[in-house]
């Protein structure tokens, strides 16, 4: 809280300010930077108050990394192939020198244990994915914050309640990212006066990936895999959908658009703090439910997952091929 106020003065001095553009939904020139501030206030707290064993130590490293690379393409912009060389860099940390990885399936499709190359080329992918899941969700003021936030504080209760001396430390690392990002969400909500940023975005991203597995892991509740998919519901919803919506337009799925959850829903005529309460509350609806029927086994989790993910799309997809027929009797 105390960071913003300087960081957005001098963003403005030094003209680091987010450019409006045919994507963006904001309208006046914003600071960017906005990643430095959850990054001073979540490792200052981390530092302080947190056990660095059990691998918090690596995520610690892995986080300065994805920090600078963060910075360097809010100030100058990076190719996607360097971030990636990069988080590749990060998560290989934690893979190989702390061990978070995930093990075992816990018996989706069959699955239990699996073996040590694909645990770690799944693992690999699922840091990726979250990550980037977070990234793609930056797009209305609050919208990212308010999702790390839910998601943190999910997994922080846990850790606190079950995580014992394995997992307890990282109940920790929860509660300090939210520390981090409530600081943040007093300037960023509509209308913001600073952005996260991808200085922000990827070390949100990063943590709460790292947060996810060892929820997974930790084996606390029933059908972990598929709870911790509920709980990371509406980035990994949104990016899978934009996603397979390009390709079978025959375009790249990395390829921008406007055609995003939170555009939709703005295209609906809600506004930016209506789209940010309502996908924050379908995340916490979801949350809520992946865990009361957790007793369902992670086939029954992923079909609930699955079917209300159908419907959602149902949705948006409708009022979209609708939305030209109403306004063209509407000049009739």
């Amino acid at each position: 809280m105390f960071a913003v106020p300087s960081i957005i003065r001098v963003a403005h001095l030094k003209n680091i300010l987010d450019q409006p553009n045919l994507r963006t939904v904001h309208e006046t020139l914003t600071p960017r930077l906005g990643g430095v501030a959850v990054f001073a206030g979540f490792m200052s707290a981390l530092t302080i108050f947190t056990d660095l064993n059990n691998g918090v130590q690596q995520l610690l490293a892995s986080c300065i990394i994805l920090f600078f690379i963060g910075l360097q393409d809010d100030l100058i912009t990076l190719s996607a192939l360097k971030k990636f060389a990069v988080q590749l860099l990060a998560t290989g940390i934690v893979m190989f020198m702390a061990d978070i990885r995930i093990t075992s399936f816990q018996g989706i499709f069959g699955i239990g244990e699996l073996q040590i190359g694909m645990s770690y080329g799944f693992t690999f992918l699922v840091i990726v994915g979250v990550t980037n899941a977070i990234n793609l969700i930056d797009g209305l003021d609050g919208l990212a914050g308010s999702m790390v936030l839910i998601i943190s504080m999910t997994f922080g209760v846990y850790f606190y309640l079950y995580g014992g001396a394995a997992y307890g430390n990282y109940a920790t690392v929860a509660f300090c990212l939210i520390g981090g990002i409530l600081g943040f969400l007093r300037y960023n909500f509509h209308k913001a006066t600073i952005f996260m940023g991808d200085t922000g975005s990827l070390l949100c991203g990063f943590i709460v990936s790292i947060l996810a597995i060892q929820f997974i892991e930790m084996r606390a509740v029933p059908s972990s895999p598929s709870v911790a998919l509920g709980v990371l519901f509406v980035p990994l919803f949104d990016t899978l959908r934009v996603s397979i919506i390009r390709i079978l337009k025959g375009k790249s799925p990395f390829a921008p658009d406007k055609n995003h959850i939170h555009h939709r829903l703005l295209a609906m005529g809600f506004s930016q703090i209506s789209t940010v309460l309502i996908l924050a509350f379908v995340n916490v609806l979801v949350i809520m439910f992946a865990f009361n029927f957790a007793s369902w086994g992670n086939v029954g989790v992923l079909l609930m997952l699955l079917s209300f993910s159908v419907v959602l799309s149902v949705i948006l997809g409708v009022y979209k091929s609708r939305s030209p027929q109403r306004v063209a009797k509407a000049k009739v």
